[in-house]
């Protein structure tokens, strides 16, 4: 399954999805968009949590310009909407993505970026999205994504002023969860998957599917839908063993950090 843009890894039940355009600054070609689609659409079914990482210094500066072509109305709406089923499988795919951010998270980087579940961002870390200077919008779901990591004021002063935030500025900011020092942003986002890859299927499945549609929801709608996921998630044997586990002491309780 590996393109020439990109490498698939299996590490046990850790897939490691890797960019791998590093002298372009792994910039996001139609090739590349259509093979990270392939990918999720076909990984195998022993994979429990994924890891995605850019090759170089730069985790991924955006849409590669060079492909950046003249389109009428019609082809730009279908060009976007295939980047968009592109990220929702990233998204909305069979397993919690972890994004390993360093260097450049620009553009169309940062909706790829947006589009995972837990994003570890390194100390060399930057975010912007130049696409208001140079006269065209985020086309790859980020006017979705990015406003519910950062609201849409701030989404909107950085396409309207080039603003880049650096990594310390970004994790306040919420663009990720996690802030590490240089050069361990892999090597955290695999340590996590594996956490994530230990937890119940179904859990995990609530969480990616479940959860985003929840919070849009009217509260008495998200109560109920919440209400139905639970009874689903604990009926799975696997949380019955689970709970069984902590009633006879055999599971840690949780515990300070």
């Amino acid at each position: 399954m590996n393109h020439t843009d990109l490498q698939l890894e299996l590490q046990g039940d850790i897939a490691i999805i890797r960019l791998t355009r590093g002298a372009k600054r792994n910039a996001l070609s139609d090739a590349l968009i259509l093979a990270l689609r392939n990918t999720f659409e076909n990984l195998p079914s022993t994979v429990r949590a994924a890891v995605i990482d850019g090759e170089g210094p730069h985790f991924c500066a955006g849409l590669d310009l060079s492909e950046l072509q003249e389109r009428d109305a019609g082809q730009g709406l279908q060009h976007s909407r295939m980047w968009h089923a592109a990220l929702d499988l990233v998204q909305f795919g069979p397993v919690p993505v972890i994004a390993a951010l360093h260097g450049a998270v620009v553009g169309g980087g940062l909706e790829l970026a947006s589009a995972c579940h837990i994003r570890v961002a390194d100390a060399t870390t930057f975010y912007a999205l130049p696409e208001g200077s140079r006269g065209i919008f985020v086309g790859g779901g980020g006017s979705v994504r990015i406003p519910k990591l950062i609201g849409a004021a701030r989404m909107t002063d950085m396409m309207m002023t080039g603003r880049v935030y650096n990594a310390e500025e970004g994790e306040r900011a919420g663009f990720a969860q996690y802030l590490v020092p240089e050069g361990s942003a892999f090597e955290k986002a695999v340590e996590l998957a594996r956490r994530v890859a230990t937890n119940a299927p179904l859990t995990n499945y609530a969480l990616m599917h479940a959860l985003p549609r929840i919070a849009e929801q009217p509260a008495d709608h998200g109560f109920f839908t919440e209400a139905l996921m639970a009874g689903i998630a604990q009926s799975a044997p696997d949380a019955k063993e689970r709970v069984r586990a902590f009633l006879e002491g055999k599971a840690a309780k949780v515990q300070k950090s």
